[in-house]
């Protein structure tokens, strides 16, 4: 009994000083350094080009063929051809 009390002591000692290492690391690796200067220069011109789309587009190499599954089940209103 006394060594389980032990380990439970040790192990939170361990811990208690992992989260105080841990805070002072964050401490210090902290820097107060001024923000970058920001420069405010606007352009009026647009040297960008539209997007031009497609008007039929490509499938791609990986697109599966498109195929409509066969009727199975008789509809409810066909006439039953008797021959």
């Amino acid at each position: 009994m006394a060594s389980n009390t032990l380990t439970r002591r040790i192990s939170t000692a361990v811990g208690g000083a992992a989260v105080i290492a841990m805070i002072g690391f964050t401490a210090a690796c902290s820097t107060d350094s001024e923000p970058p200067e920001q420069s405010t220069t606007t352009t009026t011109e647009s040297s960008l080009t539209p997007t031009e789309k497609s008007l039929k587009p490509a499938p791609g190499p990986f697109t599966p063929p498109v195929t409509a599954p066969q009727q199975t089940v008789r509809a409810p209103n066909q006439a039953i051809d008797r021959g």
